[in-house]
């Protein structure tokens, strides 16, 4: 369509110069991400339109890009400084992506953060009559972008305002069904039309610039592009600590999606020396759910900081050449009066390699249990006394060295290739 139109511009021949050609192309990422995805959606095709406008000529012109100008704003819900930085980043793949097939240096880019569009929802209220309770939530819309776009300082946060109205039914089905069409970057891009280089002739040809004539606007949406299969991204881990205590373990983490995922982790030591009375046994594990942020986060899953609530059970026996301590009913297993302990953990998750992270979490909670003292005699075990162990502080820590697994769940900054 886009080749024909300008195929009509040449035969034409006797159309203002002032006439504006636009064409819009649709560039889809997926939520909370900013590599581009050639097999999603039309990317694909409809980024080759826009290469093949660069590469292209038309009778005896071409298409030289003047401008880039990128302009990105925010559903309402949405966090203000992370559509910020996303917009910004996009911005930066596709000029990236652009350059390879002509020189684009930076003085060509500008970029513009609108914030929450409150104009553009109710734009999008206006086209959808379905919207619950339409002429109340229009009118409330409107108010709402009127005072900020003036500048009125509001007492009652605008997205609370909209959330309780009707009992929350309009917001619900904005936020499904508006929403993501407000996650949105446009890149505009400007065109000049210049005459071919006559490469033969002995002397420059001295090239007459026309006043812009050809605009090309691309609309790049944040919205979720479901996939036939959902992608599958795990950790498989050791905490460093416990090995270096000679306590073997091993853990697992799984991405649920949506910057959630669920961790579990086991340990098993069963060291003894009976002849010098010395005992070092630990087994147990816990299992944590997961919430990640920050910009490392919404980057690649698996990366950046987190913040759960974790769950613990463990039993033990040390005994050094005197008095031991074992938690957990003698003989039992280690559900007979064992510890146990939960709280909430925070971490740190960096990459080191290709597919390897160091994952650094505390946790701070409680712990109880029952233990009890004893003293090795005559190859028995003398009970001496029982004691309820009641402790409130940090109960977890972690230096882990995390396997990444996955398509796709490779570090691309750092100890690999892009």
């Amino acid at each position: 369509m886009k080749r024909l139109f300008f195929i009509s511009l040449l035969l034409c021949g006797t159309m203002s110069s002032a006439q504006v050609v636009r064409d819009s192309v649709e560039i889809r990422f997926h939520q909370n991400r900013i590599g581009l995805d050639m097999e999603l959606a039309d990317n694909r095709k409809a980024l080759s339109r826009i290469v093949d406008s660069l590469q292209s000529g038309y009778g005896d012109s071409i298409l030289q890009l003047r401008r880039i100008h990128v302009v990105g704003g925010a559903s309402p819900e949405g966090r203000i400084a992370l559509n910020q930085w996303l917009s910004e980043r996009r911005a930066q793949t596709l000029f990236d992506y652009l350059s390879k097939y002509g020189q684009l240096p930076d003085s060509l880019k500008t970029t513009e953060f609108l914030g929450r569009d409150w104009n553009g929802l109710v734009r999008l209220v206006e086209a959808d009559p379905k919207v619950p309770y339409h002429k109340e939530t229009l009118a409330l819309l409107r108010q709402i972008a009127k005072e900020v776009g003036s500048g009125v300082k509001q007492t009652t946060d605008p997205l609370r305002r909209l959330q309780q109205l009707r009992g929350g039914v309009p917001y619900r089905y904005m936020y499904h069904k508006l929403f993501p069409d407000l996650r949105a970057s446009r890149l505009y891009l400007w065109y000049e039309r210049v005459p071919k280089p006559v490469k033969t002739a002995p002397e420059p040809v001295e090239m007459k610039v026309t006043p812009i004539r050809d605009t090309v606007y691309i609309i790049v949406h944040d919205t979720v592009y479901i996939e036939k299969h959902r992608p599958f991204y795990m950790g498989v881990k050791t905490n460093l600590l416990y090995d270096a205590l000679a306590v073997p373990n091993i853990g697992v983490e799984f991405y649920l999606g949506r910057n959630w995922s669920l961790a579990a982790n086991w340990m098993y030591a069963w060291w003894k020396t009976d002849t010098r009375h010395r005992y070092w046994r630990v087994y147990g594990g816990d299992i944590a759910v997961r919430k990640w942020f920050g910009r490392a986060a919404a980057e690649k899953p698996l990366q950046g900081h987190h913040l759960g609530l974790y769950a613990q059970v463990l039993t033990y026996d040390f005994e050094w050449g005197g008095r031991g301590q074992m938690a957990g009913e003698p003989g039992g297993d280690i559900f007979d009066r064992a510890s146990y302990a939960f709280g909430v953990e925070y971490g740190y998750s960096l990459p080191v390699a290709r597919r390897l992270n160091i994952d650094f979490s505390l946790g701070v909670g409680y712990l109880e249990g029952t233990y009890y003292e004893y003293v090795p005699e005559d190859g028995c075990y003398v009970w001496q006394s029982t004691h309820e162990r009641h402790w409130l502080g940090p109960t977890k820590a972690e230096i882990s060295l995390v396997w990444l697994i996955g398509h796709g769940n490779t570090n691309k900054r750092k100890g690999g290739r892009r």
